[in-house]
């Protein structure tokens, strides 16, 4: 078993700064697209998201989790089902119980491990697609197959094995040709 790991902001959603209401919610281009080819080639959909606002006081875990059952259905509605989604909700600079280092918190492998126990998937077959150098570092630490870089985050070139893409039709092509 295969998965596609997804970050969330600037992958499956624009990045908008701590989002956590519905109706901030704008879907990147060629996300369901790119979705339901991965669904036709075998692949489990796992979202692997860093939750920063969580642990900074921004919003709650009960709103966190709300906007993911948000996600999951609106999604649905397209077809697309997620079979996992992941957050880590701790940060160094974090706020009471959310105040620490977690090996879930990206570039930590540990979302992606987690869910190569829970669901049975290959992480050697896997592939993760990111908008910033730490989604590229927990794809490498984690052993998969590919790893990609959404371009326009970040400013400088990112340290370790991945292909820089402008869209995620690029993704869904590579996808395809390397079944």
């Amino acid at each position: 078993m295969k998965a596609l790991f997804l970050d969330r902001d600037g992958v499956v959603n624009h990045e908008v700064g701590y989002l956590h209401r519905p109706e901030d919610v704008r879907w990147v281009d060629g996300i369901v697209p790119l979705c339901r080819t991965a669904m036709d080639l075998g692949y489990k959909l796992v979202v692997v998201t860093n939750q920063s606002g969580i642990a900074r006081g921004f919003y709650t875990m009960a709103q966190y989790e709300e906007l993911t059952a948000w996600i999951r259905a609106e999604l649905l509605l397209e077809s697309v089902v997620l079979d996992a989604v992941y957050c880590c909700p701790y940060h160094p600079e974090g706020l009471g119980e959310y105040r620490r280092e977690h090996e879930d918190r990206k570039p930590g492998p540990g979302m992606l491990l987690r869910a190569a126990q829970e669901l049975g998937v290959k992480l050697a077959e896997s592939v993760m697609i990111g908008d910033r150098c730490s989604d590229i570092g927990a794809a490498n630490a984690a052993g998969l197959r590919q790893a990609f870089l959404l371009r326009g985050t970040e400013p400088e070139p990112c340290p370790g094995a991945h292909l820089s893409v402008e869209t995620l039709a690029e993704v869904e092509r590579w996808i395809r040709e390397h079944v």
